[in-house]
């Protein structure tokens, strides 16, 4: 079996929640129990869990190529042309984005298509496309 990524995340509304990972993104819901939800997020494991002043908490800034992107984020790593349909089906929907996409690290190893987006309910999601080979890259030789 290949592994498979599992991460809990705090939101602030279930509703809101279970709306943008499935109709704003497409993911799948799983199981669903009262204060929580499971999500396929392109083939791994998210859980939903109602906490509202957990998902309040301040989020910090990184530096990210000339721009400032959120500190706490997930996100997935998307062939280009799956990133391309995601970039295209969220600007169709007007998804406000809190770094948008682009091309990040040009002509640098860790080059790589990006772009972040808030969940409404206290969390940062990115999409990010690189060729799994430079995932890891660094800049030194």
């Amino acid at each position: 079996m290949e592994p498979l990524f599992h991460l809990s995340i705090p939101v602030d509304d279930l509703e809101r929640a279970k709306h943008f990972y499935i109709d704003t993104l497409g993911c799948a819901i799983g199981r669903e129990k009262r204060g929580r939800f499971d999500i396929n997020f392109f083939g791994h494991h998210i859980v939903a869990h109602h906490s509202p002043r957990e998902a309040k908490k301040e989020n910090g800034t990184i530096d990210s190529d000339g721009d400032i992107a959120a500190l706490r984020h997930f996100g997935v790593i998307l062939p280009l042309e799956d990133w391309q349909e995601m970039e295209q089906r969220l600007v169709s929907r007007d998804v406000p984005f809190s770094l948008s996409p682009r091309l990040s690290f040009a002509g640098k190893p860790a080059e790589q298509h990006i772009m972040m987006l808030p969940d409404g309910c206290g969390n940062i999601v990115e999409f990010k496309s690189q060729p799994r080979e430079r995932v890891f890259a660094t800049d030194q030789p």
